[in-house]
């Protein structure tokens, strides 16, 4: 289990030492220590260059010492006027006259600067009830879902994304499906005449310092100089320039700040996509830069009238710097559209954690090896789909057939998300968001072009708030004034009009569902019949059938806590007769009062977004609302979230946002009242996929992985630490966990006789496959059949290995594709590994076997299972600021009731939110069974076909109860024990052992990085690593079988994918300071 107050005082406690004399850092007269600064880490670098060079004209080494101190106190000025001007300028890059850049404590924003309505929380848009809502956990019965729903589109497909993959594949296998792929869907439905509008963010992707002003600039400044300058101000002032623009150029190479997290080429998702028809049509945003000879204007005319002495010469960085970031209007340097947003037709949307992009289809499962010796055409992720961007990120993705990672030696990366479809008022609001944000770019950027292929959108708000059908030949509610011929451009576009931001002025009402009001009537359409797993069919009876389908109940209902309070025996017969109980007075009710047509569900929209991001004021509603539901939670609150970065007080600036100080609130508000009470959260172990986090390349991931720590349990005001002041053990209350998963790659006989037979090597046999399944939307595709793919290069390989694994299959002990991922070993009902059979092949068993992070990019929070917030927010200031990242969430209130257990007491839950938890929970303890991508049951359906949730079952029973001490042992015992299995397997980072960097050298450097020294006498040659990247250490075992069995026997021991969240990691070291340091430029788009 996670550790005790009693034994680990230092995982909540802030260790860091400052250094002692001697230890190299910090000593007087060495510009080392101190504040962060590029600046400074660049003198560190250049310093061996300039110290033993004397001024011109000197023999080197001459006055070397006057020199350094020279350089030493010049580079002083530099960081002192770099760190200076840091706040100023990230303030003009996110929007000159923006008008907020605070936030609040409590759930509303009474400070007056908001030109916001008074819905709830501030936001745009008002609470709507009479909605339909589903879940999807993981991206495979959500994109499944929205195949469906693209298929079946008559009038509009609206997308905003962060990042959009034309070539992604929306259901599995892709031999099986190429027609179900984004782009050959869309170019589809373009050819039905249906209209689609895309929005995508436009990375950075150019560094403005190499591609603008060197050496120009430089050289420019240079001779602003006074004729009579003397040589020695000449050469210092030429080192300053030198060493300015050299300190932007390493900063713009190494840094995050100028290169994109993932090459997501949204340049070519835009010309792919408006490639295959006129009717579609792609917005990129934001113009991160100004074009070149603005920017250098700019900065010329800001420095052209300096009189350059050796004065002025030291300031000179604060001019050129503000003129280089952000003092131009047109500049943002830092944000991101990160929204993930589909309407289709303006009646379905869908919304949430997961992008239609590479690297989010995945199931429950989350199988990280995907090589298919007998079958190739069984391959789920096809060329850069599979990927694992802690080995390779994402490379030219505008060609994405190409993969350079090796599917025989490295395993994919995991990904667990969460997203939701819906219907009914409120994706009115959802519909306005959009419009405002496509008519807000095109007005910046698109009117001038006079471009046919792009136009304003209209939106006509119902006032009701009522969800209303529209025939299919009236569109205008669409935002199109008229259907478009078939294959015709739309009409030239109107001229542009003042920007009207969209406001849903509708009363507000309790967060806990209590006591609301219709605002019209929705009528959900009837659930369809097409191709769901007959073995859901009878779990939706007892799962939301009974209230979404036809039949569907009133939410309004007489108390139940007299019949709740009389329940007993079993926990199997409180809550089958609760339910049973609840149906009839359901069915009594409707009688009385009718169906659901006159209900639904309560949700509200909320969103981040401002000046720069949507052309409205600043709003952050998303963490008001955040705020707000932990501050009013009874029981227990769950966070799943790609980040944690938050703050319990003014204290731990940049950062701003104060979700830290509303969990920290309600902790202490429970201890004091002798109430249990718990949060859980899960995030990824390494954010921001960085691999050896020793490496400089890694500073971002690990900058956030500081930031985080500051939140959770070091630096003086973290959650853990405020706690811990008032005498409490914060683990009683409040947990941290990752998740982490294993496999193996299946290089086995069948692949080794598979290539001697044929003369090919699989992964050339692999990659033309991938040739194939992805070539372009306008080539054929091949027939139903299977057959007759069509290549635009040679496929010769392909065919040749496919004949000869093809013909081996038949023969005995070769080719049992089933075992070309064992990730069903971990889940319900999967077998026992160490009964796994393996076919002695072209590495041994031990090398086959790998293990990654399941990355968590999930952005939900979950109330006493009652309320549930979920969208594309992370928890982090870009996400909740409402200035830096564009954002959009939904809080869903659903009144329906289940009856439930709370710290073993009757509780009445709602459906939606109970749900949704406990299929959270037990996957992540591995009491799901694994999903087949072959058989989608009604959780992979669109909105329509409610979920199915198996109530009741022995699996269910476990994780009913989230404050009862059997499902708390049950989580933290299985939590410790795979991470202890893992450890001593994999020995992955982060983890508890590594405390300081010498025991990151020893734990996991000895084994898997490649060594720098010389190697065998050859200067300049490298040491292999010992073990591949995420492979089994196998010294830790046995040689040979015997080994293996030792292997096989911890590897069974682990259930699920749940594990400890390594506290103590790097605790002794400041985490960031390796590498290029942070500053007040970067850090706060880390935060």
């Amino acid at each position: 289990m996670a550790k005790n107050y009693d034994e680990d005082p230092l995982a909540y406690g802030d260790y860091h030492e400052p250094p002692k004399p001697g230890d190299g850092e910090g000593d007087e007269g060495d510009y080392e220590g101190g504040e962060r600064g590029f600046i400074g880490d660049t003198y560190r670098k250049f310093r061996g260059r300039y110290a033993g060079q004397g001024a011109p004209g000197q023999p080197p080494n001459a006055e070397s010492e006057q020199s350094s101190g020279l350089a030493s106190g010049l580079f002083g000025t530099l960081h002192s006027a770099v760190h200076g001007i840091g706040s100023e300028i990230r303030q003009r890059v996110s929007g000159k006259d923006r008008p907020s850049s605070h936030t609040h404590s409590g759930p509303f924003c009474d400070q007056g600067l908001h030109n916001s309505s008074q819905n709830r929380y501030g936001s745009f848009a008002s609470q709507r009830t009479g909605n339909d809502i589903k879940w999807f956990v993981d991206g495979c019965g959500y994109m499944w879902a929205v195949s469906r729903a693209l298929e079946q589109a008559r009038e509009s497909i609206w997308i905003l994304d962060w990042w959009l993959s034309p070539e992604l594949y929306l259901r599995r296998p892709p031999s099986k499906n190429e027609q179900y792929r984004i782009d050959r869907m869309l170019q589809a439905a373009a050819q039905r005449g249906v209209r689609v509008n895309i929005i995508v963010y436009k990375e950075v992707t150019q560094a403005l310092t190499r591609k603008y002003l060197s050496p120009t600039i430089p050289r420019y400044l240079h001779s602003l100089l006074p004729h009579h300058t003397d040589k020695l101000t000449s050469a210092l002032t030429s080192f300053g320039l030198a060493a300015t623009f050299a300190s932007l150029e390493y900063v713009e190479s190494e840094n995050q700040l100028m290169n994109p997290l993932v090459p997501v080429c949204s340049s070519h998702t835009k010309h792919a996509l408006e490639n295959l028809h006129t009717n579609i049509s792609v917005f990129r945003h934001p113009d991160h830069l100004p074009d070149a000879q603005t920017l250098q204007s700019s900065f010329i005319s800001s420095l052209q009238n300096m009189s350059l002495t050796a004065k002025t010469a030291a300031s000179l960085p604060v001019d050129a710097l503000k003129a280089v970031y952000g003092m131009n209007e047109d500049v943002i340097l830092y944000w991101a559209h990160h929204e993930k947003l589909c309407i289709v037709d303006g009646r379905t949307a869908f919304m949430g954690g997961l992008d239609l992009c590479y690297g989010r289809w995945d199931l429950n499962q989350h199988p990280i090896a995907d090589c298919h010796p007998s079958n190739i055409n069984d391959t789920v992720f096809p060329g850069q789909e599979y990927n694992n961007a802690r080995v390779l990120d994402f490379q030219d993705v505008s060609h994405w057939q190409n993969n350079k990672l090796d599917r025989t030696r490295n395993s994919r990366m995991g990904w667990s998300d969460i997203s939701v479809s819906l219907r009914g008022p409120v994706v009115e609001d959802l519909r306005a968001h959009f419009v405002e944000r496509w008519n807000f770019i095109y007005n910046e950027k698109y009117d001038v072009r006079k471009d046919v292929r792009y136009s304003r959108l209209t939106f006509n708000q119902n006032e009701t708030g009522a969800y209303q059908e529209r025939p299919p030949s009236s569109v205008g509610g669409q935002g199109y004034q008229s259907q478009q011929p078939f294959g015709q451009p739309p009409p030239p576009p109107q001229p542009s009009q003042p920007f009207q931001p969209y406001q849903s002025n509708q009363p507000a009402a309790s967060p806990y569902g209590q006591g609301f009001q219709g605002q019209g009537q929705y009528y959900p359409p009837p659930p369809s019949s097409r191709n769901v797993d007959p073995a859901g069919s009878e779990d939706v009876s007892r799962g939301f059938g009974s209230s979404y389908g036809v039949e569907g109940r009133h939410h309004h209902h007489p108390p139940l806590e007299e019949e709740i309070d009389q329940m007993a025996g079993s926990v199997r017969g409180r809550l089958n007769d609760g339910v049973q109980r609840m149906e009839n007075s359901y069915e009594h009710h409707r009688h009385l009062h009718g169906g659901a047509q006159q209900a639904g569900i309560p949700c509200q929209i909320f969103r981040s977004c401002s000046k720069w991001s949507h052309g409205v004021p600043t709003e952050h509603s998303i963490q008001n609302a955040y705020i707000d539901v932990i501050q009013r939670s009874q029981y227990f609150i769950y966070i799943e979230n790609q980040f944690f970065i938050t703050t319990t007080s003014d204290a731990q600036k940049p950062v701003r946002n104060k979700i830290g100080a509303a969990i920290v609130g309600r902790i202490l508000r429970a201890a004091r009242a002798g109430e249990k009470y718990k949060v859980i959260i899960i995030i990824p172990a390494v954010p921001g996929f960085a691999g050896d986090l020793k490496d400089d390349a890694s500073l971002g991931t690990r900058a956030i992985m500081e930031f985080q720590y500051n939140s959770i349990n070091r630096g003086g005001h973290s959650i853990m630490e405020k706690i811990a002041n008032e005498g409490l053990d914060p683990t009683q209350y409040i947990r941290f966990y990752n998740l982490r998963n294993y496999d193996r790659i299946n290089t086995s006989g069948m692949m080794r006789e598979a290539e001697k037979q044929s003369g090919v090597n699989f992964e050339a046999a692999q990659q033309q496959y991938n040739d194939a399944v992805e070539l372009p939307a306008d080539y054929p595709s091949r027939g139903d059949d299977g057959q007759n793919r069509t290549f635009t290069t040679n496929h010769q390989m392909y065919d040749e290995y496919q004949q000869s694994s093809q013909g081996m299959k038949q023969q005995q002990g070769f080719g049992n594709s089933r075992w070309d991922s064992v990730s069903e070993c971990y889940m319900l009902g999967g077998a026992d590994i160490r009964n796994v059979p393996w076919e002695n092949g072209n590495v041994p068993e031990m090398e086959a076997f790998v293990s990654e992070e399941l990355y968590v990019h999930s952005k939900v929070l979950i109330a006493d299972d009652r309320v549930v917030i979920c969208g594309s927010a992370n928890l982090n200031d870009r996400s909740q600021n409402g200035d830096h990242d564009s954002e959009i969430a939904i809080i869903v209130e659903d009144p329906t009731p289940i009856d439930s257990l709370m710290n073993g007491r009757p509780w009445r839950a709602t459906k939606f939110a109970a749900t949704l938890r406990r299929q959270l929970f037990r996957k992540h303890l591995g009491l799901l069974r694994p999903q087949d991508i072959e058989r989608p049951d009604a959780n992979c359906e669109p909105i329509g076909i409610p979920n199915t949730y198996d109530f009741g079952s022995e699996e269910d029973r476990l994780v009913v109860d989230p404050l009862s001490d059997s499902f708390l042992n049950l989580w933290n015992s299985r939590a410790h024990q795979n991470t202890d299995a893992f450890g001593k397997i994999f020995h992955p980072v982060p983890h508890d052992d590594v405390r300081t960097w010498k025991d990151y050298d020893n734990f996991y450097e000895c084994f898997f990085h490649k060594a720098d020294k010389e190697a065998e006498g050859k200067e300049g040659k490298k040491l292999a690593a010992k073990y591949e990247w995420g492979h089994v250490v196998a010294e830790n075992f046995s040689p040979g079988q015997q080994g293996v069995r030792e292997m096989k026997d911890l590897l069974s021991t682990i259930k699920g994918t749940l594990v400890e969240m390594p506290l103590l990691f790097l605790i002794k070291e400041d985490i960031a300071k390796e590498g290029v340091s942070l500053n007040a430029f970067t850090e706060e788009v880390y935060t």
